[in-house]
Protein backbone atom coordinates (compact mmCIF):
# COMPACT_ATOMS: atom_id res chain seq x y z
CA UNK A 1 0.00 0.00 0.00
CA UNK A 2 1.23 3.47 -0.96
CA UNK A 3 2.51 5.81 1.02
CA UNK A 4 -0.28 8.23 3.09
CA UNK A 5 -0.77 11.59 2.97
CA UNK A 6 -0.92 13.54 5.75
CA UNK A 7 -4.11 15.23 5.04
CA UNK A 8 -5.96 12.10 5.55
CA UNK A 9 -5.34 12.48 9.36
CA UNK A 10 -5.28 16.86 9.52
CA UNK A 11 -9.17 16.78 9.98
CA UNK A 12 -9.40 14.03 12.73
CA UNK A 13 -9.96 14.93 16.31
CA UNK A 14 -6.96 12.92 17.79
CA UNK A 15 -5.11 14.74 15.33
CA UNK A 16 -6.71 18.27 14.43
CA UNK A 17 -4.29 20.44 16.63
CA UNK A 18 -0.95 19.03 14.86
CA UNK A 19 1.00 20.47 12.60
CA UNK A 20 1.71 18.40 9.53
CA UNK A 21 5.21 17.39 10.35
CA UNK A 22 3.61 16.07 13.28
CA UNK A 23 1.19 13.87 11.51
CA UNK A 24 4.19 12.69 9.25
CA UNK A 25 5.45 10.79 11.93
CA UNK A 26 2.24 9.77 13.14
CA UNK A 27 1.92 8.16 9.85
CA UNK A 28 5.26 6.86 9.48
CA UNK A 29 5.29 4.92 13.07
CA UNK A 30 1.82 3.45 11.71
CA UNK A 31 1.25 -0.17 9.61
CA UNK A 32 -1.13 0.23 7.47
CA UNK A 33 -3.55 -2.67 7.00
CA UNK A 34 -6.35 -3.57 4.41
CA UNK A 35 -9.29 -6.05 6.23
CA UNK A 36 -11.53 -8.04 4.61
CA UNK A 37 -15.40 -8.24 5.73
CA UNK A 38 -16.41 -10.52 8.52
CA UNK A 39 -12.40 -11.13 9.30
CA UNK A 40 -10.95 -9.68 13.04
CA UNK A 41 -8.55 -7.10 13.60
CA UNK A 42 -8.04 -8.42 17.20
CA UNK A 43 -9.75 -10.72 19.22
CA UNK A 44 -11.41 -11.05 22.73
CA UNK A 45 -8.83 -11.99 25.17
CA UNK A 46 -5.63 -11.74 23.22
CA UNK A 47 -2.95 -9.70 24.40
CA UNK A 48 -3.14 -5.57 24.12
CA UNK A 49 0.02 -4.98 21.84
CA UNK A 50 -0.99 -2.25 19.24
CA UNK A 51 -3.46 0.39 18.70
CA UNK A 52 -5.46 1.50 15.92
CA UNK A 53 -7.07 4.46 13.94
CA UNK A 54 -10.05 3.18 11.25
CA UNK A 55 -9.29 4.94 8.02
CA UNK A 56 -12.75 3.49 5.98
CA UNK A 57 -15.03 1.25 6.97
CA UNK A 58 -17.10 0.28 9.82
CA UNK A 59 -16.29 -2.38 12.76
CA UNK A 60 -18.12 -4.16 15.16
CA UNK A 61 -17.26 -4.72 18.61
CA UNK A 62 -18.55 -7.51 19.98
CA UNK A 63 -18.60 -9.65 23.14
CA UNK A 64 -19.43 -13.53 23.95
CA UNK A 65 -20.92 -14.48 27.30
CA UNK A 66 -20.24 -17.09 29.39
CA UNK A 67 -23.04 -18.76 27.99
CA UNK A 68 -21.71 -18.43 24.19
CA UNK A 69 -24.32 -15.68 22.95
CA UNK A 70 -22.69 -13.08 20.99
CA UNK A 71 -23.52 -9.51 22.29
CA UNK A 72 -22.25 -6.43 19.67
CA UNK A 73 -21.46 -3.68 22.36
CA UNK A 74 -21.12 -0.59 19.51
CA UNK A 75 -19.97 0.42 16.30
CA UNK A 76 -16.90 2.36 14.55
CA UNK A 77 -16.98 4.84 12.27
CA UNK A 78 -14.01 5.75 9.88
CA UNK A 79 -11.86 8.41 11.75
CA UNK A 80 -12.50 6.51 15.25
CA UNK A 81 -9.55 5.37 17.10
CA UNK A 82 -10.30 2.01 18.88
CA UNK A 83 -8.27 -0.93 20.66
CA UNK A 84 -7.02 1.58 22.86
CA UNK A 85 -6.44 -0.75 25.83
CA UNK A 86 -3.03 1.22 26.60
CA UNK A 87 -5.28 4.22 27.88
CA UNK A 88 -7.35 2.07 30.07
CA UNK A 89 -4.58 -0.26 31.52
CA UNK A 90 -5.99 -3.80 29.87
CA UNK A 91 -3.82 -6.54 29.40
CA UNK A 92 -6.18 -8.06 26.89
CA UNK A 93 -8.55 -6.60 24.48
CA UNK A 94 -12.21 -6.95 26.18
CA UNK A 95 -13.75 -7.20 23.26
CA UNK A 96 -13.27 -8.53 19.47
CA UNK A 97 -12.91 -6.34 16.47
CA UNK A 98 -14.67 -7.64 13.49
CA UNK A 99 -14.92 -5.82 9.69
CA UNK A 100 -18.25 -5.12 9.29
CA UNK A 101 -17.13 -4.41 5.60
CA UNK A 102 -13.63 -3.72 3.95
CA UNK A 103 -12.10 -1.66 5.70
CA UNK A 104 -8.62 0.20 6.21
CA UNK A 105 -6.88 0.50 9.37
CA UNK A 106 -3.22 2.01 10.91
CA UNK A 107 -2.03 0.38 13.60
CA UNK A 108 0.74 1.33 16.46
CA UNK A 109 2.84 -0.75 18.72
CA UNK A 110 1.55 -0.04 22.68
CA UNK A 111 5.40 1.17 23.30
CA UNK A 112 4.36 4.19 21.17
CA UNK A 113 1.16 5.46 23.15
CA UNK A 114 3.15 6.92 25.81
CA UNK A 115 5.01 9.08 23.76
CA UNK A 116 1.48 9.94 21.56
CA UNK A 117 0.21 11.50 25.00
CA UNK A 118 3.69 13.23 25.75
CA UNK A 119 4.72 15.01 22.44
CA UNK A 120 1.17 15.48 20.82
CA UNK A 121 -1.20 18.08 22.07
CA UNK A 122 -4.56 17.38 22.34
CA UNK A 123 -4.52 13.86 21.37
CA UNK A 124 -4.82 12.39 24.79
CA UNK A 125 -7.68 14.79 25.54
CA UNK A 126 -9.35 13.65 22.14
CA UNK A 127 -8.87 10.15 23.34
CA UNK A 128 -10.19 10.07 26.29
CA UNK A 129 -13.57 11.89 24.81
CA UNK A 130 -13.96 9.51 22.82
CA UNK A 131 -13.75 6.34 25.46
CA UNK A 132 -16.08 8.82 27.65
CA UNK A 133 -19.18 9.03 24.46
CA UNK A 134 -18.56 5.05 23.91
CA UNK A 135 -18.72 4.35 27.65
CA UNK A 136 -21.93 6.64 27.55
CA UNK A 137 -23.27 5.04 24.67
CA UNK A 138 -22.75 1.49 26.50
CA UNK A 139 -24.83 2.55 29.37
CA UNK A 140 -27.61 3.50 27.69
CA UNK A 141 -27.86 0.36 25.52
CA UNK A 142 -27.40 -1.62 29.48
CA UNK A 143 -30.08 0.93 30.20
CA UNK A 144 -32.22 -0.42 27.73
CA UNK A 145 -31.72 -4.15 27.66
CA UNK A 146 -32.85 -3.52 31.69
CA UNK A 147 -35.65 -1.25 31.19
CA UNK A 148 -37.15 -1.69 27.75
CA UNK A 149 -39.53 -3.99 25.74
CA UNK A 150 -38.19 -5.92 22.68
CA UNK A 151 -39.53 -3.13 19.84
CA UNK A 152 -38.20 -0.30 22.14
CA UNK A 153 -34.99 -1.40 22.35
CA UNK A 154 -35.03 -2.42 18.27
CA UNK A 155 -36.33 1.07 17.37
CA UNK A 156 -33.51 2.60 19.99
CA UNK A 157 -30.91 0.36 18.24
CA UNK A 158 -31.74 1.84 15.05
CA UNK A 159 -31.85 5.44 16.02
CA UNK A 160 -28.72 4.60 17.31
CA UNK A 161 -26.88 3.57 13.75
CA UNK A 162 -28.83 6.40 12.03
CA UNK A 163 -27.26 9.21 14.70
CA UNK A 164 -23.84 8.06 14.48
CA UNK A 165 -23.52 5.90 10.91
CA UNK A 166 -26.57 7.17 8.78
CA UNK A 167 -26.43 8.72 5.07
CA UNK A 168 -29.30 11.15 3.66
CA UNK A 169 -30.17 9.36 0.83
CA UNK A 170 -33.72 9.64 -1.17
CA UNK A 171 -35.92 7.22 0.61
CA UNK A 172 -34.79 8.52 3.94
CA UNK A 173 -31.79 7.68 6.34
CA UNK A 174 -29.47 4.68 5.57
CA UNK A 175 -26.97 2.64 7.86
CA UNK A 176 -23.99 3.32 6.27
CA UNK A 177 -22.52 -0.42 6.33
CA UNK A 178 -23.83 -3.89 5.93
CA UNK A 179 -26.06 -4.69 8.84
CA UNK A 180 -28.29 -7.98 9.08
CA UNK A 181 -31.00 -9.45 10.99
CA UNK A 182 -29.21 -11.47 13.18
CA UNK A 183 -26.57 -8.16 13.61
CA UNK A 184 -29.36 -6.54 14.90
CA UNK A 185 -30.20 -9.52 17.31
CA UNK A 186 -27.22 -9.74 18.96
CA UNK A 187 -27.33 -6.15 19.45
CA UNK A 188 -30.86 -6.06 21.31
CA UNK A 189 -30.75 -9.21 23.08
CA UNK A 190 -33.69 -10.56 21.24
CA UNK A 191 -34.40 -13.54 18.76
CA UNK A 192 -34.11 -13.61 14.78
CA UNK A 193 -37.42 -14.65 14.50
CA UNK A 194 -38.75 -11.57 16.61
CA UNK A 195 -36.26 -9.01 14.61
CA UNK A 196 -37.63 -10.43 11.35
CA UNK A 197 -41.27 -10.28 12.39
CA UNK A 198 -40.64 -6.47 13.51
CA UNK A 199 -38.52 -5.04 10.89
CA UNK A 200 -41.37 -7.17 8.36
CA UNK A 201 -44.47 -5.16 10.31
CA UNK A 202 -42.45 -1.84 9.76
CA UNK A 203 -41.68 -2.03 6.36
CA UNK A 204 -45.46 -2.29 6.09
CA UNK A 205 -45.88 0.62 7.55
CA UNK A 206 -43.47 2.76 5.94
CA UNK A 207 -41.40 3.06 9.05
CA UNK A 208 -38.34 1.55 6.97
CA UNK A 209 -37.21 -0.67 4.31
CA UNK A 210 -34.48 -3.21 3.95
CA UNK A 211 -32.63 -5.16 1.21
CA UNK A 212 -29.67 -7.69 1.94
CA UNK A 213 -27.59 -6.15 4.35
CA UNK A 214 -29.22 -2.48 4.40
CA UNK A 215 -31.91 -0.58 5.93
CA UNK A 216 -32.99 2.54 5.46
CA UNK A 217 -35.19 4.37 8.27
CA UNK A 218 -37.83 5.81 5.98
CA UNK A 219 -40.13 7.19 8.79
CA UNK A 220 -36.90 8.60 12.13
CA UNK A 221 -40.43 10.13 13.68
CA UNK A 222 -42.30 6.86 14.16
CA UNK A 223 -39.11 4.65 14.99
CA UNK A 224 -38.67 7.62 17.62
CA UNK A 225 -42.53 6.88 18.83
CA UNK A 226 -41.82 3.24 18.88
CA UNK A 227 -38.32 3.20 21.36
CA UNK A 228 -40.42 5.42 23.95
CA UNK A 229 -37.82 8.11 23.82
CA UNK A 230 -39.67 11.08 25.74
CA UNK A 231 -37.12 13.90 25.09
Amino acid sequence: MKKLDESLLTNLPPFRSLTRPQIREILDAAQTARVEAGEAIFSEGTPVDRFFLLLDGHIRVQRTTPQGDLIILLHIAPGQLFGIGAALGHKSYPATAMAAGECVVLAWPNRLWPEFIANYQGFATETYAVVGERMADMHSVIVEMATKQVEQRIAAALLRLITQMGRKVEAGIEIDFPITRQNISDMTGSTLHTVSRLLSAWEKDGIVASKRKKITVTAPHQLVLLSGVTS
